[in-house]
């Protein structure tokens, strides 16, 4: 049994305190708001207050998956960065076998429909990007072995953005097509329980993972087949000539690591939260 922190067990973050407690470990998770999860000790704190950072010694790993509750890089400098930096100073003198930095893909400026994986250099194109790579470096450059984790866009029960746009006909990019990339929650959490689960058995887990399913896929396409799964009329597309066309991202580090989608491509997915949503 190992006694792990979860810094930030919002939706992702929570599943994954369940996943671990399930496993029989000990479990701690920091939160803004102290929400009960079953079977998992919960501390209030916030990592932009240093003093409420008050952590339990013997940790063996530390997970940190923030939200800045806010948009604007005022907020991701805060909570991202300075925050991290907080919480890696709170963490000094621990001998930790490892630790995870959930990030985002969006440290990745290509928008051409380029392909991108691990090998990729993460080239920000946005001030709230630079505030995730800068953060990332503060994990990196810290005395444990250290894996960052950048998902891609994150969807299932209750994450409904693109079903309502489907119900609300409003238009969308067709031409060029709009690339798009996602994972869903519970492989999210998922495969943050088997990166966690290796770096316990010694297996050491590669520097950076990239979190998405097995299909980039075009919005519009999306869109469509979801239209067809709700009967609904697709929203009609739209030529916008010199648009972003976002970006392709494999899931190689994913793939060689052993972990197994549960949900592979957004059809899969996708049939699962609308079969949830007419519990």
């Amino acid at each position: 049994m190992a006694k792990i922190l979860i810094v930030g067990a919002g939706d992702v973050g929570g599943r994954l305190a369940l996943l671990l407690v399930a496993d029989g470990h000990e479990v701690v998770a920091l939160r803004r708001s102290a929400v009960a999860l079953s079977g998992v000790r919960v501390l209030q704190a916030d990592v932009t207050r240093p003093d409420s950072l008050q952590l339990p010694d013997g940790l063996d790993v530390v997970v940190t998956a923030l939200s800045p509750g806010e948009s604007g890089v005022e907020a991701y400098r805060r909570v991202y960065v300075e925050g991290t930096r907080a919480l890696q100073q709170a963490l000094a003198g621990q001998q930790l076998a490892h630790q995870f930095w959930v990030s985002s893909t969006s440290v990745y400026g290509e928008d051409a429909g380029e392909h991108i994986d691990e090998t990729t250099p993460a080239q920000p194109a946005s001030a709230t990007a630079r505030a995730l790579l800068d953060a990332e470096a503060l994990v990196t450059s810290s005395p444990w072995p250290a894996t960052i984790v950048r998902f891609g866009g994150l969807y299932g029960p209750g994450r409904h953005r693109l079903l309502r746009w489907v119900e609300e006909g409003r238009p969308v990019q067709a031409e060029p097509p709009s690339w798009s990339n996602r994972m869903h929650v519970e492989d999210a959490a998922g495969l943050l329980r088997h990166l966690v689960t290796q770096a316990l058995a010694g297996q050491a887990p590669a520097a950076l993972c990239l979190g998405v399913d097995n299909e980039p896929a075009a919005l519009h396409e999306v869109l469509a087949w979801l239209a067809g799964e709700m009967r609904l009329t697709p929203p009609p597309g739209e030529a916008r000539p010199g648009a972003s066309q976002g970006k392709r991202i494999a899931n190689r580090g994913l793939c060689a690591s052993g972990y197994v989608l549960r949900y592979p491509d957004y059809r899969a997915g996708y049939r699962q939260v609308l079969a949830a949503r007419k519990i």
